[in-house]
């Protein structure tokens, strides 16, 4: 019979040296740690998930609510089930003249905000002109400038030039402020893009135009897509810039459209949840639908910038 090893004889009865077992209780330690740390952390982005939700969900329950009960029993959610709250704001607060005056707003600005961003950053990032440092940091200076500092000499200079309580100067407005963020990133993007594309390009006979069109335009498709969202976003919910330069009330979007049912000595609790979900409904559905578009553009932009 052959005399076993020692260390044989150990594995063979399940011992394990000092240190070995002390390293196997470290490891075993560690990998617990770091289980309690990410269950900590599951709690504790749950909490602050159900924190923002709370708002939102009593909204809800209160815009499809009886009159009746939303006074009876204002916290109760989703205790009765009416459309009275939403026909109300819909029809009675002409939150659909609104709803339209956003679009309005928000769509045109965006796509102006769009294409001259994106023109803007490829100039800045690939053709080389005098005083194109010097251009750039006058546009990112809109950046650095709050919009409080200039909003009242722009109200004098609107009316001066007609623009004042129209859409086109809202939209004008909403674009330049709009512009320094989007030219900043959108020349990230291009500053990433290989010089060797264009060169190829220009060997080929290929003009400037057809190089931003053709070649470079394409590389950027996700940064104009996060672009586009945020922006559309922002827009939609601005309530300043509608609320100076709209004083007439005719082209009211949905931001100041809320003031009517606020402006009162009593507040009618019911139809102005309903009017808070029409106005918060669209963003939040162009969210979802494009938020792995957004994701990606803004991680790309990080990465590139």
């Amino acid at each position: 019979m052959t005399k076993l090893d020692d260390r044989e004889v150990a594995s063979a009865e399940g011992w394990q040296p000092h240190g070995a077992a002390t390293a196997s209780r470290t490891g075993r330690t560690g990998r617990g740690r770091r289980q309690v740390g990410v269950a900590v952390q599951h709690v504790v982005l749950l909490a602050l998930a159900l924190l923002w939700l709370a708002p939102i969900i009593l909204i809800v329950s209160t815009a499809f609510k009886t009159r009746a009960d939303v006074q009876s029993n204002p916290f109760g959610l989703f205790s009765s089930f009416s459309f009275e709250n939403l026909t109300a704001a819909w029809i009675g607060g002409q939150f659909s003249d609104y709803l339209l005056n956003s679009v309005w707003l928000s769509i045109p600005s965006t796509l102006l905000i769009l294409l001259l961003s994106t023109m803007g950053g490829y100039a800045f990032a690939r053709l080389p002109f005098p005083g194109r440092t010097a251009a750039f940091y006058a546009v990112i200076l809109g950046l650095l400038v709050p919009f409080f500092a200039f909003m009242i000499p722009l109200y004098f200079q609107l009316r001066s030039m007609g623009l004042l309580d129209t859409l086109v100067g809202v939209d004008l407005v909403l674009t330049m402020t709009g512009l320094p963020f989007g030219t900043f990133f959108m020349r990230a993007f291009f500053l990433d893009l290989p010089a060797e594309l264009e060169q190829s390009a220009r060997v080929d006979g290929a003009s400037e135009w057809q190089i931003f069109w053709r070649i470079m335009l394409p590389l950027v498709r996700s940064g104009m897509t996060g672009l586009g969202v945020f922006t559309f976003i922002q827009t939609w919910n601005n309530f300043l810039v509608p609320l100076l330069y709209l004083p007439g009330g005719g082209f009211r979007p949905l931001t100041t459209g809320l003031l009517q049912f606020t402006s009162g000595r009593q507040i009618d609790v019911g139809p102005l949840a309903a009017a808070t979900l029409i106005t918060i409904l669209p963003v939040v559905i162009v969210f979802l639908v494009m938020q792995k578009q957004v994701a990606q553009g803004f991680i790309s932009g990080a990465v590139k910038g």
